[in-house]
C-alpha cells in the first residue's frame, strides 16, 4: 500500500482525481507536485508536525491536495462540515486550536465569521477566490518548490461529530506511526475487505468533511486507484458517472439509494451498471425493502459496514449473508462485539443493549473532553459510539438506534429507526423522521414527520393511508400518535437530521 508519491513516480499520468461535473483531472504527478508545494507553504508559515489546521470547503480538488499536503507534513487536519451552524464552526476552530484556516469561495460567509471571531488563528487562506483578510492558497503555493520537504511526517485527520446532541466533539486518533508512508489504522482492513487496488475507480458521492468519504478516498489514493469526486450528490448524475468512468467501487448512504430508486424505472434501467463490483454503504441503517430493491437492481455487489468516526470497531456483511440475515450489519471485522445492559454487565445473544467493541484499535479520545471520553469506555476497556443493538446466535449484529434518540412512552422504549425504515418503503414517502414529543399521559409519544414524494399528497387522506399501512407492520404501542408533512427534511449528507424539525407546513394534528 504505497504512499501516492510512489504511484506518481511509476505512473505519473494516471488520474488520481476526476471531478464529476467539470471532468477536471488531477494526475498522480500533479497531486504529488501540488501537495509538496502545500507542504513547503505550511513549513514557511511555521507549521510543524502536530499543529492543527481546519478547512471548510465544498467538494473540490483543492481539498484533497491540501489533505495530502497536511498528511505529509505531520499536521492534524479537520475538514469542517459546511452545513453546521456558524456557532459550531467557530467552536471547532477554537477547540482544536487551529493555526491555519482554509475556506473556499462557496463557503465565504462562514469563513468570514471565522475571521471575525478568531484572533488566535495565525493564517487565513481561501481557494477559488479571495476576500479581505484571506490570502490566495493557489498564489502562495505557486511560489513554493514541488520537491518533498526534508522533514516529512505522518499527519492524520481529526473529524468532528455533527453536534446533533450537543457541541461537536473532535475525535482524535493518533497515527500508528510517524512514518509518512503509514496509512490510517483501518485503511489496510478496508482495502483487503472491499478489494481496492491500483485498478479501482471509486465514485465518491458524499462530502469529504465526513469521515467515511474522506477515508475511502484516501484509501483509493493509497492504492494507486482513481477517485471520481462528485461536487454534490444528484441521483441521475451518479448513474451517469458510473457508466461513463466504468466505476468499480462506490460508497453511498441509504438516503442516496432511496433517491436513485425514486427515479423513473425506464431512466434507471437505461444506465449500464455492469462495471460496479462493490457498492459499499453505511453511516445509517438501510431499510430492508430499499436494500432488497437495490440488490434486485445491481445484483449481489452491495456490502454494508457498521463503524463510527471513533473507529472503535467495525462489522461487515455482503449481499448473500445479508439475504440470510436481513437487517443485520454483519459480523465483527475489527474488534470483538459486546452488548452491555444498563447495569454495565454483558448481555447474552438476542438481548438489546449498548454496542461496545474490544480490541487493540481502541485509541480514540474526544479532544479536550476527558469526561465524554471516559463515558465512551467501559470499565473493562471496551468502547462505544452509543449505538443500541443485539447480536444473534450466529454473531451477526443488528442495530436499533442511538441511546439519545430513543423514545420512552409510558415506560416502553421505542427506537425511531425501526419505524423510519418501514415508513421509507411506502410509495408516497420520499423521506421520514420519527421523533418523540411531550405527552401529559405517557411522558413522550411518537410523531412521524413525512416528506411526501408529491406535495399534493400532503393531506389527511394520505396520512390515514400511511398510518393504516403501518399499523399492519408494527406493534400498536409503537404507532405514531400524530403525523406531519414537510416539503424537505433538513438532513446532513450522512442522512442524519441537522436539527429538530421546523414547524410543519401541513399537520394532520392528533390521531386517535
Amino acid at each position: 500500500m504505497p504512499h501516492p508519491h510512489a504511484t506518481a513516480k511509476y505512473f505519473p499520468n494516471r488520474p488520481a482525481i476526476v471531478m464529476g461535473d467539470s471532468g477536471e483531472v488531477v494526475t498522480f504527478q500533479q497531486l504529488e507536485e501540488r501537495s509538496n508545494r502545500g507542504a513547503h507553504l505550511f513549513r514557511s508559515l511555521g507549521l510543524q508536525a502536530g499543529d492543527h489546521i481546519c478547512m471548510m470547503m465544498d467538494n473540490n480538488r483543492y481539498l484533497l491536495e491540501i489533505v495530502w499536503a497536511a498528511q505529509r507534513s505531520g499536521l492534524i487536519f479537520t475538514p469542517i462540515n459546511t452545513h453546521i451552524e456558524k456557532e459550531d464552526i467557530v467552536y471547532i476552530v477554537g477547540n482544536c486550536n487551529a493555526k491555519l484556516f482554509i475556506g473556499s469561495i462557496e463557503c465565504v460567509d462562514s469563513a468570514e465569521a471565522i475571521l471575525c471571531e478568531h484572533n488566535s488563528v495565525d493564517h487565513f487562506y481561501m481557494v477559488k477566490g479571495t476576500r479581505a483578510g484571506f490570502r490566495s492558497w493557489e498564489a502562495d503555493c505557486s511560489k513554493q518548490p514541488d520537491t518533498r520537504i526534508v522533514d516529512e511526517s505522518n499527519g492524520v485527520p481529526m473529524i468532528y461529530s455533527s453536534g446533533i446532541t450537543g457541541l461537536p466533539k473532535g475525535i482524535a486518533i493518533a497515527p500508528d506511526s510517524d512514518n509518512v508512508n503509514t496509512p490510517p489504522m483501518l485503511v489496510p482492513y478496508l482495502a483487503r475487505t472491499f478489494e481496492f487496488d491500483e485498478n479501482t475507480v471509486y465514485l465518491s458521492p458524499s462530502p469529504l468533511h465526513h469521515a467515511a468519504p474522506l477515508y475511502f478516498t484516501m484509501m483509493t489514493t493509497y492504492q494507486g486507484g482513481t477517485t471520481v469526486l462528485m461536487e454534490r450528490f444528484e441521483p441521475e448524475t451518479a448513474l451517469k458517472l458510473i457508466e461513463r468512468h466504468r466505476v468499480s467501487h462506490s460508497q453511498f448512504v441509504p438516503i442516496m439509494f432511496t433517491q436513485m430508486l425514486k427515479l423513473p424505472p425506464a431512466l434507471r434501467e437505461s444506465y449500464d451498471m455492469c462495471s460496479m463490483r462493490t457498492a459499499i454503504h453505511g453511516a445509517a441503517p438501510c431499510p430492508i425493502e430499499i436494500k432488497e430493491q437495490m440488490i434486485d437492481w445491481w445484483g449481489d455487489v452491495l456490502i454494508e459496514y457498521y463503524s463510527s468516526s471513533e473507529g472503535v470497531g467495525m462489522t461487515v456483511i455482503d449481499s448473500l449473508d445479508w439475504l440470510d440475515h436481513k437487517g443485520s450489519v454483519g459480523r465483527a471485522l475489527v474488534g470483538n462485539i459486546h452488548i452491555v445492559g444498563d447495569d454495565g454487565t454483558e448481555l447474552p445473544p438476542n438481548e438489546v443493549g449498548t454496542v461496545y467493541f474490544s480490541g487493540k484499535h481502541l485509541k480514540f479520545t474526544y479532544h479536550r473532553e476527558p469526561d465524554k471520553t471516559s463515558d465512551a469506555y467501559h470499565e473493562r476497556g471496551w468502547a462505544t459510539a452509543a449505538d443500541i443493538g443485539y447480536v444473534d446466535t450466529d454473531g451477526f449484529l443488528y442495530l436499533a438506534d442511538r441511546q439519545t434518540f430513543a423514545i420512552v412512552s409510558g415506560g416502553i422504549t421505542i427506537y425511531p429507526q425501526e419505524l423510519e425504515n418501514i415508513l421509507a418503503s411506502h410509495d408516497k414517502v420520499a423521506d421520514v423522521a420519527v421523533i418523540g414529543i411531550p405527552s401529559e399521559k405517557f411522558g413522550e409519544e411518537v410523531k412521524a414527520v413525512i416528506e411526501p414524494t408529491a406535495w399534493s399528497d400532503a393531506n389527511t387522506e394520505t396520512a390515514d393511508e400511511i398510518l393504516e399501512w403501518l399499523s399492519g407492520r408494527v406493534s400498536w404501542f409503537k404507532m405514531p400518535r400524530s403525523l406531519d408533512f414537510h416539503p424537505k427534511l433538513p438532513r446532513f449528507d450522512t442522512g442524519k437530521l441537522r436539527a429538530a424539525a421546523a414547524p410543519p407546513v401541513f399537520s394532520t394534528g392528533r390521531l386517535s
